[in-house]
């Protein structure tokens, strides 16, 4: 059944193709389902724009999160290193000494390499 004003999961699969958003089936089912307050499987205008808002939202979130990452890894490695930390927080006016630098880098370091890559600091900065 077609109805006029709404959008199907198709359309909703067309939509986001469109926007340059790469999603699989299940993702556009749960972004669907998270929408579609009458639960009739399609998509009214209202709750399709509240759906577009939460999705700019995201995005927006995402690009701060890389531009603070930039602001961290100094040398643009793709790490954060304790000593770039400190250095941070330092400008910051925030004194670290290299031991609680290093305690700050082990509790977000997750695979043990001695430093923050930048899915380890969106982990970290999404936890607080």
């Amino acid at each position: 059944m077609y109805l006029v004003g709404c959008i199907t999961l198709d359309e909703l699969a067309t939509v986001m193709k469109s926007l340059e958003h790469s999603t699989t089936k299940e993702e556009l089912q749960t972004m669907m389902d998270e929408v579609d307050v009458d639960g009739n499987g399609t998509i009214e205008f209202g709750e399709f724009l509240n759906l577009m808002a939460r999705k700019m939202k995201e995005s927006e979130a995402e690009e701060e999160l890389k531009e603070a990452f930039k602001v961290f890894d100094k040398d643009q490695d793709g790490y954060i290193s304790a000593n770039e930390l400190r250095n941070v927080m330092f400008n910051l006016g925030e004194r670290l000494t290299d031991e609680e630098a290093e305690q700050m880098i082990r509790e977000a370091d997750l695979d043990g390499d001695g430093q923050v890559n930048y899915e380890e600091f969106v982990r970290m900065m999404l936890a607080v």
